[in-house]
């Protein structure tokens, strides 16, 4: 389907562009690996080669390299330029124009869609001039797969590790394949992140949610042409870009901005972790550490999912299609049956946040889709590929209530 070409740096996970590049053909696609001379240190040459079927470029002095100057005619040829890993001193090079070596060189000179899987130290990656870099290069319109946190190579437990080969199979393909159009003029809000009380000024009470889900559901439902509305709670993770993104803290921001939007909206997604429960009393002043226990007294939250199962009866009960998340962990799908009943929802997604490779703050996910006398049980992968899967049952439920208004 398209050219990529797939720049692989100097970094431990560099094996695993290995797996993004066979990804990628999975999906259709024709890869040439541009490998610097710190990545030929990590992964052999000849193991790209095997796989694109392809030369790889790992020097612009090899002999005949300038015939046809090879950096200028790949650079004309690629739908896009994907590097993964790429370290602090290649994403450097980027933004203040180096070219001294082939993969820089193209940089400069491809008008292909650049998107950049960041790959280092958590110190190199929070250091003033690395996020300035990364700023310089995303006011150009380079695009990142946010890297994930975790036992790093330098031995720390931190953010800056290679995000999953899935994640940025799926980032790629978002890129250069069609836009869809199956949810065209379809409104979708969709929540996301955690929410937090504040107890007083300094404090809150709050929860591990890290907004992943919810963002992957908002790009995916972009990348099928639905205008999306975003209400994110407060996350370190880079949002999609969407039609409209609204910021909120509390559960009570949520539930004012959800049923501000969701009455104009066809589907809400409600993949946020909005507290149950909130400070009743939130102190002015930072509360000043006594001897003895502190009581806090804590009181219901509005329950944002019941009142917009009452806003859709006022409509006429047809729409907005109501979507939400059940975290548990224990007794989930009974849980999730119970909630989805009594809160009178299209569809609810189950999952068991207990385990640490799925849930809050994790970069998969494995949940069960529970509709109307039917349940998907959705195994482990990346939240990207869960997002769509979960589309996947929304798409048809739009298409099913769009039938049946046309019938009457």
């Amino acid at each position: 389907m398209a050219l990529i070409a797939l720049g692989v740096t100097g970094g431990v996970g560099a094996y695993k562009a290995v797996e993004v590049c066979r990804g990628l053909q999975k999906r259709g696609h024709d890869v040439v690996a541009v490998m610097t001379r710190s990545a030929a240190r990590f992964v052999g040459p000849v193991t790209f080669e095997a796989i694109t079927r392809r030369p790889v470029i790992t020097s612009q002095w090899r002999p005949g390299m300038n015939a046809d100057v090879e950096h200028i005619a790949i650079a004309d040829g690629i739908a896009l330029l994907l590097v993964a890993p790429c370290t602090a001193n290649v994403i450097g090079k980027f933004a203040n124009g180096i070219a001294d070596d082939f993969l820089t060189s193209l940089y400069l000179a491809t008008k292909a869609p650049v998107l950049i899987a960041p790959a280092m130290n958590v110190n190199m990656l929070a250091h003033e001039a690395v996020r300035r870099n990364v700023q310089t290069l995303t006011a150009r319109g380079v695009q990142f797969v946010e890297p994930g946190e975790g036992y790093l190579a330098c031995g720390w437990i931190g953010k800056g590790r290679l995000a999953e080969p899935a994640e940025i199979v799926e980032a790629a393909t978002v890129i250069v394949e069609p836009r869809a159009t199956s949810l065209a003029g379809t409104r979708v809000v969709v929540t996301a992140g955690p929410t937090y009380e504040d107890i007083d000024p300094v404090r809150y009470v709050g929860n591990r949610s890290s907004g992943r889900m919810g963002f992957a559901l908002a790009a995916e439902a972009r990348r099928r042409g639905a205008a999306v509305t975003l209400i994110a709670g407060p996350t370190t993770v880079t949002p999609p870009s969407v039609s409209a993104t609204i910021a909120v803290r509390s559960a009570a921001d949520m539930h004012e901005a959800v049923m501000r939007v969701a009455s104009n909206a066809d589907v809400v997604i409600m993949a946020a972790a909005v507290a149950d429960y909130t400070p009743a009393s939130p102190a002015a002043h930072k509360v000043t550490k006594a001897d003895g226990p502190l009581t806090l007294t804590l009181q219901r939250t509005k329950d944002i999912l019941s009142d917009l199962g009452s806003m859709r009866a006022g409509l006429g009960g047809e729409r907005p299609i109501l979507v939400g998340f059940a975290a548990e962990t224990q007794d989930v799908l009974a849980r999730a049956r119970e909630k989805r009943a009594r809160k009178q929802m299209d569809l609810i997604v189950a999952n068991d946040v207990s385990k640490p490779d799925q849930g809050f703050d994790a970069d998969t996910n494995a949940v069960t889709i529970i509709g109307d006398g039917d349940e998907q049980v959705v195994p482990l992968q990346s939240k990207a590929r869960v997002a769509a899967v979960i589309l996947d049952r929304i798409e048809h439920l739009v298409r099913s209530r769009a039938g049946k208004l046309a019938s009457r």
